[in-house]
C-alpha cells in the first residue's frame, strides 16, 4: 500500500515531468515507427556528396541523362560513382520543357524513337532500372508515349521501368492515364509537389490537403505495390512586387518623377539610377515535422512507397527519425498503442479523410524501409 509521503511526492513529480515533456520541441520527441516498402530518393550527378550510404534509401533515381537537340541520349551518369551505395540505382532520363523535341522522339513517323529506345536500353546495363521523366508530352502524343514505354519495357527485360507522372486529382486532367501506365510500368512515381509554382499565387509546394487528394486519386488508379508517392524537400518564395522588367522612356520618366529621383549617374556613358523599394517575401518550405505529417497521412492511406525530391535540399533533422526495416518485413502502420494497422477499416482511402479531420500530426514518425512486396 502506497504511503502518504509517496503519494504526496509522486503527483507533483508527475505533473512536472509532463509539463517539461510538453515544452520540448517536436524534433526532440521520440519518433514512432512508420514503415514503407520502398523509400526512393533522387540525386543529381555531381552532387554525390549529399548521398550517405547509411541513409535508409532502397532506391536511388540518378539524374543527368536527357535528350540532345537531335534526339540522342546524352548526359548518362557513371554508375561506378555510387559504389558505396547498397540499394538499387535507377537511371533517370528526363525531358521537362521541349514539347517539339519530345514529339519528334515519340512519334513513330520519325526515325528517332527506336534508336532512342535502343540507346536507353544499352545505357541501362549497369543500372537496376530506368525511370522516364518526360514532362513535355503534348496531348496528341499521349498514345505515342505509351507505345514508347511499351517498347522500352520489352527492351529492359527484368530491369525495373518506372515512370514519373505529374500530380492529378481527377480523370479530367489525367491526360497521361495513371491507370494504363500503372498496368505497364513496374513503378509509377507521382510527383506530388508544385501545387504552387514560381508564377502562381503563393502557397505550399505540397499542402497536406492537396496531397491527400492526389494520393486518393492515385490509389484508385495504380496498384498499391506499384505506386510511389513523391514528397518535396524544397521550398519556394514569392515577392509581392515583380521589379525586373523593361521600361520605355515615358514610363521611366514617370517612375523617376514618382520616386523623386534626381541623381542620374552614368556607367560607360549609359545613364542609370538606384532607388530602394520595400518588398514583402513569402516563403513556404517543408521541415522534418511537416514531412512526417505528410508521410503519416500516406501510410494511413496504405501508400506503400515514397520518393523524395531531392537529396541535398532536405532539413537534416528528417533523417534522425529514419531507420531501415528488418529484412523480410512488410510495411506496417505506426506502432503507436491503439493505432490501426494496415488493412483495417481505418486504413485505405478513409485514412486520408480521417487525417484531414484530425488536423496535422503533432508527433514525429520514424520512417523505415521494407523489401519490395
Amino acid at each position: 500500500m502506497q504511503s502518504k509521503r509517496a503519494k504526496a511526492f509522486s503527483l507533483p513529480f508527475l505533473l512536472a515531468f509532463l509539463l517539461s515533456a510538453a515544452a520540448l520541441p517536436a524534433s526532440s520527441l521520440r519518433p514512432e515507427r512508420l514503415e514503407f516498402s520502398e523509400v526512393w530518393a533522387y540525386l543529381l550527378a555531381g552532387e554525390e556528396r549529399f548521398l550517405d550510404p547509411a541513409l535508409p534509401i532502397s532506391d536511388l533515381g540518378y539524374f543527368g541523362a536527357g535528350l540532345s537537340s537531335f534526339g540522342k541520349l546524352v548526359g548518362v551518369p557513371k554508375r561506378e560513382s555510387l559504389k558505396g551505395f547498397p540499394g538499387r540505382v535507377h537511371l533517370v532520363v528526363a525531358e521537362v520543357g521541349n514539347h517539339a523535341l519530345t514529339h519528334f522522339c515519340l512519334d513513330p513517323a520519325y526515325p528517332l524513337r527506336d534508336a532512342l529506345v535502343a540507346d536507353i536500353v544499352a545505357a541501362a546495363e549497369p543500372f537496376d532500372g530506368v525511370q522516364i521523366d518526360f514532362e513535355a508530352v503534348s496531348q496528341a502524343d499521349y498514345d505515342n508515349f505509351f507505345a514508347f514505354l511499351g517498347l522500352l519495357k520489352r527492351g529492359l527485360g527484368a530491369k525495373t521501368l518506372s515512370v514519373a507522372l505529374p500530380a492529378r486529382v481527377s480523370e479530367k486532367s489525367d491526360y497521361f492515364g495513371y491507370e494504363r501506365i500503372g498496368r505497364l510500368a513496374d513503378r509509377v512515381v507521382v510527383m506530388a509537389y508544385d501545387e504552387h509554382w514560381s508564377t502562381s499565387a503563393p502557397g505550399p509546394v505540397a499542402s497536406l490537403e492537396w496531397c491527400g487528394k492526389v494520393a486518393a486519386y492515385a490509389l484508385g488508379k495504380v496498384p498499391p505495390e506499384r505506386l510511389v508517392m513523391g514528397a518535396p524537400f524544397y521550398g519556394r518564395a514569392w515577392a509581392d512586387k515583380a521589379l525586373s522588367r523593361a521600361y520605355k522612356y515615358s514610363s521611366l520618366s514617370e517612375l523617376l518623377a514618382e520616386k523623386r529621383i534626381e541623381d542620374v549617374r552614368r556607367e560607360g556613358g549609359i545613364p542609370f539610377v538606384e532607388y530602394v523599394e520595400a518588398v514583402t517575401v513569402r516563403l513556404f518550405f517543408d521541415d522534418a515535422a511537416s514531412l512526417h505529417s505528410r508521410l503519416s497521412m500516406y501510410r494511413k492511406a496504405e501508400v506503400r512507397s515514397v520518393a523524395f525530391w531531392r537529396l541535398g535540399q532536405e532539413d537534416p533533422a528528417v533523417w534522425a527519425s529514419i531507420a531501415a526495416a528488418p529484412s523480410g518485413a512488410a510495411p506496417t502502420g505506426a506502432t503507436t498503442p491503439g493505432a490501426a494497422p494496415s488493412g483495417t477499416a481505418d486504413g485505405g482511402l478513409a485514412g486520408i479523410q480521417a487525417f484531414a479531420e484530425a488536423g496535422p500530426a503533432t508527433r514525429l514518425y520514424e520512417l523505415r524501409t521494407a523489401p519490395p512486396l
